[in-house]
């Protein structure tokens, strides 16, 4: 498989900032496509080692598109998580007045993001969503629209001027991005992990989501990630996407994963990753009971019990 890696673009996006924060991004050929499902799918195809990819951000939560492509077709898995702090610039042709601008672009990630500033700086701008920020900056630079919200940093490489920088209407945002490959083995525990999983419920009844959420509960795992999607078999059918805390090797996820694919139609495993939040000096200390030890300590007792030598 070739060695690069295949990431939302055109250049200047900020999902090419984040990758290049991972120290294997020095030894692979980075490679733009034009969408989250192209990059995916040069993985799928085997034109790309991985995908890099935004899945999350702190102002509206999942990313559809990417969700519902690690929700269908072939599956893939999750190895590493990247966490960026976003901050926009409005950028806009040399010369260009805020007072001048009636069209403005980005990708629609973005939007919830800037809206108020919008609202009170360019309250009658046309906005239009754009592949990405990157690609909006672009279509800025051809004419197509008299300003984009993308990162400072793309300025120069579209020969665009930040007329406005530092916008945000949250403080403190942030969007998670996710390098995506082939299933493969996980990678070793670190003691502060996270694992992704899409739990299909087997029908519909009261406290479906409840009996899934209780295989997590009662073993002592923190969720972090919990969002419906439809699954397009009709109105009221969803599946959800779901991160918790631990590692797949870790007892009690395997147990809790056990339980849960005994109870859903399908569960579809995304893999299991070090956090980019915390280091293993942060990680939220074990509920009474559900450490490795006690597990195996418990399961020695059924084993005594079957053999009479409780």
């Amino acid at each position: 498989m070739p060695a690069s890696y295949a990431y939302l673009g055109p250049e200047g996006t900020f999902t090419e900032v984040a990758l290049r924060t991972l120290p294997e991004a020095a030894t692979r050929a980075l490679v733009p496509y034009v969408s989250v499902q192209s990059a995916l799918d040069a993985v799928r195809v085997g034109d790309a080692e991985a995908a890099f990819v935004p899945i999350e951000n702190s102002v509206e939560g999942g990313i559809t598109t990417t969700l519902d492509e690690l929700v269908a077709g072939t599956p893939l898995m999750i190895y590493r998580e990247v966490l960026l702090s976003i901050t926009f610039a409005l950028l806009v042709r040399p010369g260009t007045e805020l007072s001048a601008i009636k069209t403005v672009t980005a990708h629609p990630a973005a939007q919830p993001q800037v809206r108020n500033w919008l609202k009170a700086n360019l309250p009658d701008a046309l906005w239009e969503s754009s592949a990405s920020n990157a690609d909006g900056a672009r279509l800025v630079q051809e004419g197509r629209y008299d300003a984009a919200f993308a990162g400072e940093f793309a300025a120069a490489r579209y020969g665009l001027t930040a007329l406005e920088t530092g916008i945000h209407d949250a403080e403190n945002a942030q969007t998670r991005f996710v390098l995506v490959g082939r299933p493969a083995r996980p990678a070793a525990p670190t003691g502060a992990d996270k694992t992704s999983v899409v739990l299909w419920q087997r029908d519909d009844h009261p406290g479906t989501l409840r009996d899934l959420l209780g295989e997590f509960a009662t073993r002592g795992i923190n969720l972090m990630l919990l969002q419906s999607r439809p699954t397009g078999a009709g109105i009221g059918n969803y599946c959800f996407c779901v991160d918790a805390e631990g590692h797949i090797s870790d007892r009690r996820v395997a147990d809790a994963l056990m339980g849960l694919k005994r109870i859903c139609l399908e569960v579809r495993y995304l893999g299991s990753y070090p956090r980019a939040d915390i280091g293993v000096d942060g990680a939220r200390p074990l509920r009474p009971g559900t450490s490795d030890a006690e597990f195996t300590k418990a399961s020695d007792w059924v084993a005594r019990c079957q053999d009479g030598r409780f």
